[in-house]
């Protein structure tokens, strides 16, 4: 674990300004109390100087000027549900939470779009929505938990993503406040719009090191008339991915297509009580929407698809009870994941689909050659993969082989043509092997970017760009102590 307990009293002055714009419990600086929000859902901590609860568009102004003023960094956060370290506030630095402002400001389900406060969990969006008929497509698996903007913040996305895409595909427009406190608004309230460059999508997925976001309008879609889940289980992992591949160069499209493999089949064997055909190596779940008349037709579509040497069974449930129970295999994996390795490494890679079956044979390999289970699930539709390495974090030669595979997997997945996060962001985690994805010019127009809308370089310093000298030792709040044959 990376910690830093290294406490620097705020200036006097500072805190009494911090007091006018957050009065009462609004506002944190006892170490006790600030502890808990120097974490986020990874492994690193750092303790902030102090924290501050908004409720209003204005109060996130006011305390970037100060924040500015006194030259103290500032970490915007949510429910802390990210894993790349990303609203760790290293530096002393500050952090403002955003989780009190949860008002849906506007509605419009005539124009499908609603406008929120990027504090609104997840599901209470969904839930209010669904009363009009319509959803918002982003769903990861944390929805009962985390934030509109921590979503927009990291672009992440969910099952739904393979037919519905992400957060930048279905957010129309963003109320934010840049890095010197001034107010800007971009987007549209259509579903058209070509005017001026496009902030909006420049700012989802930026990890608040840009501006931070203090409402969304979001893009609304109609619930589907019905839905189809199927489950399919095969011999093999290369029968799986093939299906995979077949399955999406036809023309149904599903609105979830998910991949769990033998080691995380085997782990649900012993973790839960959920029943699985001994000889399952791979199991893909599937679900598929659309109008009800033609439902079936696009369901014995994709089931021709998945049908191949390797399928052992596949089978689709016929009550709602059942298709829960289905989904309940995908839900068993991160109890069991808990029980089996609680400090395990989870990260989220994306490959073109067709180069799914090198991936998961390349991952093989690297099971063999560095001596730790993986486990392997994902949105396989987006050929987004989660790769879970399971170590005692507390075994320093463990860690040290652990990272090395980490090192081997990101070259795999960029010989692959991939991405290194598909929606868990970039943070500290991947900080450092950011470079090898983006090249040099485009790094300077990224820092470029940053500088324009952070000239003082107080928000969320030191997250997703690397250093500039990237060859140099990295900074000791994030240092792994890497050192790989």
């Amino acid at each position: 674990m990376n910690t830093s307990t290294e406490s620097t009293a705020p200036p006097e002055a500072f805190l009494e300004a911090l007091g006018e714009i957050f009065p009462g419990e609004a506002l944190l600086t006892d170490p006790a109390d600030c502890w808990t929000y120097g974490y986020d859902n990874s492994r690193r901590h750092a303790l902030p100087r102090a924290v501050l609860f908004a409720t209003r568009h204005s109060q996130v102004g006011a305390a970037i000027q100060l924040c500015n003023r006194f030259a103290i960094p500032l970490s915007a956060r949510g429910r802390g549900t990210g894993t790349t370290g990303a609203t760790v506030p290293l530096h002393n630095g500050v952090v403002l939470s955003l989780e009190r402002m949860t008002k849906i400001l506007a509605s419009s389900p005539e124009n499908r779009y609603i406008t929120v406060e990027p504090g609104l969990i997840n599901q209470s969006l969904q839930e209010r929505v669904q009363r009009d008929g319509l959803f918002w497509p982003p769903d990861p698996s944390s929805a009962a938990f985390c934030t509109i903007g921590g979503n927009l913040a990291y672009n992440s996305a969910g099952p739904r993503a393979v037919k519905y895409g992400t957060p930048r595909e279905n957010t129309l427009g963003l109320r934010a406040v840049t890095g010197i406190g001034k107010t800007i608004k971009t987007g549209v309230h259509t579903s058209k719009g070509v005017v001026g460059y496009d902030l909006t999508r420049l700012l989802l997925g930026s990890e608040g090191t840009l501006a931070i976001i203090t409402a969304a309008t979001l893009k609304l879609t109609p619930l589907a008339e019905a839905t189809t889940t199927l489950r399919a289980i095969y011999a093999s992992v290369e029968a799986a991915t093939a299906a995979v591949v077949a399955i999406m160069a036809q023309p149904a499209t599903p609105c979830a297509l998910e991949f769990i493999d033998g080691n995380a089949i085997a782990l649900i064997r012993d973790h839960s009580h959920i029943q699985l055909p001994n000889r399952a190596k791979a199991l893909l779940l599937i679900e598929v929407d659309g109008p009800r008349q033609c439902l079936e037709h696009a369901a014995q579509q994709i089931i021709a698809a998945a049908s191949n040497e390797g399928l052992l069974e596949i089978a689709a449930p016929h009550t709602a009870t059942e298709v829960q129970n289905l989904w309940q295999t995908r839900q068993a994996l991160a109890p069991a994941l808990r029980k089996a390795a609680a400090k395990r490494i989870n990260e989220d890679v994306v490959v073109p689909i067709t180069n799914l079956p090198a991936l998961l044979d390349g991952l093989k390999q690297l099971e063999k050659k560095h001596q730790l289970p993986i486990i392997n699930f994902g949105h396989a539709g987006n050929g987004n993969l989660h790769v879970n390495l399971l170590l005692d974090s507390d075994s320093p030669e463990q860690n040290t082989r652990a990272q090395c595979c980490l090192d081997d997997l990101f070259n795999l997945v960029l010989q692959l043509n991939g991405t290194l996060s598909g929606e868990h962001g970039i943070g500290l985690e991947k900080r450092d092997f950011v470079a090898r994805e983006i090249d040099r010019n485009s790094l300077e127009l990224m820092r470029g970017i940053k500088s324009q809308f952070d000239p003082n370089g107080i928000l969320n310093p030191d997250k997703m760009l690397p250093p500039e000298n990237s060859g140099a030792a990295l900074n000791s709040e994030v240092n792994q102590g890497l050192s790989c044959s």
